[in-house]
């Protein structure tokens, strides 16, 4: 007797919180529909907590509501010309989202009888269909005070809502345009202004997944621009470098992806690598030949090529005449051969080598003096920096020395170079 009463009693507790419960579900309704929206959030979180009612879609269907209302008493506000509460009307629109997704699942649920009846669906939907641009105008709102990851939540939300699940036997619910596809950009902005590169990298890849639209807020290239550089903020320089091929080979016109590539081969030492990637940033950008040939040709200088780098360099000039790098890199190109071959003759006993050796020499140093003294000249003209002018100078003085030695008389010019860099009278090779 004493066990029946104590079951007994389990069932009628258990019935009793039930009952009551639901009477929190329909007590947040009423609520709801006094506009007492702060009482209905209490009424509806208690009903999501507990296990009678936290699994019945309806729970989540009023708590969406609720967000709900709170946007739409503010939109209406501003539709009659009344003054608004931004903040309410977004922070309710983003409070809908998520509870009516969770409804909407839960009511896909199949009974015990197998079967699927979701009584919820169709209203949801409706209401998201309705509210779908107005994410876009949440995300500028928290985006321009600040707050980048919400400015991100309803970016996201915005592109969402087209796929979901309830939406896919509707394919003209929602115009699919440039709009769209720009919403998406602004999603992963944010989410980099947010400082979340996890979750910037993650819409980046997805972007990168979906069929692109074009649009006049950026390229499909930038997708991949964002992508390698998000590794590189990361610090994950394996998957930088993927990025930054996976990038080249869709798109080989951009030089972002392979001068990029030619900076990482060079840092790496590989000039193989380097140069094949600078081969085809040439061919993308023949204009820039002062910066792109001058590169090539200093790499092919460290390989001891010194003909074939001076060609790269001759390309650079012969486009740009003034193009500072080339200028500089050709004279040091003659130089470090001058100096090469005055090692070189230390070492000979013969005096007649020794003799032609000196007259090569000169005439490498000669060459490059036209190039410094032109160089020195461009800088002065563009009002270059001390350190700039005074590097040029130094080069020079080196020439200047090195001539004298060898029986040319460049001591004026050396003493006129030496009194610019303030310099006493000395010698340095």
């Amino acid at each position: 007797m004493r066990k029946f009463l104590f079951l007994t009693m389990i069932a009628l507790f258990s019935a009793g919180s039930m009952m009551a419960q639901k009477s929190a579900l329909r007590d947040a309704k009423r609520s709801l529909g006094r506009d007492d929206l702060n009482e209905a959030r209490t009424l509806i979180k208690q009903a999501s907590t507990h296990e009678e009612t936290a699994t019945d879609p309806e729970t989540w269907k009023v708590m969406g509501d609720i967000g709900n209302k709170a946007f739409d008493n503010e939109r209406t506000k501003a539709m009659l010309g009344q003054n608004t509460n931004d903040k309410v009307m977004y922070d309710g629109l983003l409070e809908s989202y998520m509870p009516y997704i969770k409804a909407d699942s839960l009511a896909e649920l199949p009974d015990d009888r197998g079967r699927v009846r979701n009584r919820v669906r169709k209203d949801i939907a409706g209401i998201l269909r309705a509210n779908h641009p107005f994410y876009i105008n949440g995300g500028v709102y928290y985006n321009e005070q600040g707050d980048y990851k919400k400015a991100t939540d309803f970016f996201e939300i915005y592109w969402d809502i087209p796929s979901l699940p309830m939406f896919a036997d509707q394919s003209d619910a929602f115009v699919i345009d440039s709009t769209y596809q720009t919403i998406k950009y602004y999603a992963i902005i944010t989410a980099i202004q947010a400082e979340d590169h996890h979750r910037a990298l993650a819409l980046i890849e997805r972007a990168a997944n979906e069929p692109f639209i074009e649009n006049t807020a950026y390229k499909e290239s930038d997708l991949y621009e964002l992508m390698a550089s998000e590794y590189h903020n990361l610090g994950d320089s394996v998957k930088y470098v993927e990025a930054l091929h996976q990038g080249a080979e869709k798109f080989p016109t951009s030089n972002y992806f392979v001068t990029n590539l030619v900076n990482v081969y060079i840092r790496q030492g590989d000039t193989e690598g380097a140069l094949e990637y600078l081969d085809q940033a040439i061919v993308n950008e023949p204009s820039n030949a002062c910066d792109l040939n001058s590169v090539k040709g200093a790499l092919i200088a460290e390989t001891g090529d010194y003909k074939a780098a001076e060609a790269e360099y001759l390309k650079a000039l012969a486009q740009d005449p003034n193009c500072e790098r080339a200028l500089e890199n050709l004279a040091r190109n003659f130089i470090i051969q001058a100096q090469n071959l005055k090692e070189e003759t230390t070492l000979l006993s013969n005096r007649q080598q020794q003799v032609e050796n000196d007259k090569i020499t000169v005439e490498l140093y000669k060459e490059s003096l036209p190039l410094l003294e032109k160089l020195d000249q461009v800088l002065k003209g563009r009002e270059a920096s001390e350190s700039e002018i005074n590097s040029a100078l130094m080069l020079l003085r080196n020439v200047y020395y090195n001539l004298s030695v060898l029986g040319v008389d460049k001591s004026a010019e050396l003493k006129e170079i030496e009194s610019r860099l303030d310099l006493n009278n000395g010698s340095t090779q």
